[in-house]
């Protein structure tokens, strides 16, 4: 009896203790299919599993900030002055691509072409329906619809949305005078879901629609996105290229904080609406055990995740800006003595 009772306790102690190695994190919804499949991998390999909740940048950089995750993961990167104050340091996990996407019968994937001033247009409600001159401009040779157009949009606070009104703000100066960019705006028209799924849903379940969603989950979904009109003034399609076009010339090494925005990017190829997802982590955690559990999850996906990335048309992180964020790791992550948590040689 007490042999099995003994046994009985170990493999209590064991599962506690394989579920107190579980990573905690919150935060953006545009980078959780990818964060998904490796945690997924991940586990097999390592027994260490993800407990991410999928919940939009906002909810994600409150979580980190109210120290109730071990990470937070925004799509918004917070501003150098604001990490400082926070105690926090972020770096760029994974780079992809916002994508308005319609519900258009007869209309296929890529047949439809936009612009920034008249997706501006669409999503103040100054173009309302979808035979509107200036989208039939646009589209010679496309029979488009007498139908009304109804926005859907995000609800909760979002980097998808904070990427998406940041573009319209560069395409419109009427956009950037009387909406702004940000995580959360106030929207003049249309209907509010939350998140990427919820997004990708309405505007699926909404005849009419129009909507923004990470190209992920346009993919997954099998949802009609359009082309858009580049700072170039080409026409793209969203795509693993152009993404990494818009990212060429992103200068991680010399921007405090990481803080990069890269919407509106010159270059023929590049698809306009592009950005980054972060990571946000405390300089000094409360539970340094997990937060260098976590570390070792995220070089992990920088050597291992790339692949995956690919598959679902994300862009890896590249390996020298990578090795930057290790140095980032190891120079301001320490514990409650001062000590490393990140080493060089881990």
């Amino acid at each position: 009896m007490k042999r099995i009772f003994a046994m009985a306790l170990f493999a209590a102690l064991a599962w506690t203790s394989a579920q107190a190695a579980d990573i905690s994190g919150a935060g953006a919804t545009f980078p959780y299919p990818i964060y998904s499949k490796w945690a997924a991998a991940y586990k097999t390999e390592t027994g260490v599993g993800l407990n991410y909740q999928s919940i939009g940048s906002g909810g994600g950089i409150k979580q980190i900030k109210a120290k109730t995750v071990t990470f937070g993961a925004s799509d918004m990167p917070l501003k150098p002055a604001d990490l400082e104050a926070s105690g926090l340091i972020q770096f760029p996990m994974i780079m992809g691509g916002d994508v308005p996407v319609v519900n258009l019968p007869g209309i296929q994937p890529g047949q439809l072409t936009l612009d920034g001033q008249t997706l501006a247009d669409i999503f103040q409600g100054a173009v309302t329906s979808w035979d509107d001159p200036k989208i039939k401009a646009l589209n010679p040779g496309v029979d488009l619809p007498s139908k009304a157009i109804a926005v859907v949009h995000r609800s909760d606070g979002s980097g998808t949305t904070f990427l998406f009104t940041n573009y319209l703000s560069q395409a419109s100066s009427d956009w950037a005078g009387k909406i702004g960019a940000n995580a959360s705006v106030e929207w003049p028209v249309g209907i509010g879901a939350k998140g990427n799924e919820g997004v990708a849903n309405m505007t699926k379940q909404t005849d009419g629609a129009i909507g923004y969603v990470e190209y992920a989950y346009a993919v997954q979904n099998k949802m009609t996105y359009t082309k858009m009109i580049n700072k170039d003034g080409k026409v793209v399609e969203p795509s693993i290229k152009a993404f990494q076009a818009a990212g060429a010339g992103a200068d991680w090494a010399n921007t405090p904080g990481y803080y990069l925005v890269l919407t509106n990017q010159p270059g023929a190829d590049s698809w306009p609406i592009t950005g980054a997802s972060f990571i946000l982590l405390y300089k000094n955690p409360i539970d340094p055990a997990a937060t260098l559990t976590a570390l070792k999850f995220f070089d992990w996906a920088y050597k291992s995740g790339g692949d995956m990335a690919q598959q679902l048309a994300y862009v890896p992180i590249p390996p020298n800006v990578a090795d930057l964020v290790r140095q980032t790791w190891a120079s301001s992550i320490k514990d409650s003595i001062g000590k490393q948590l990140w080493q060089a040689d881990q």
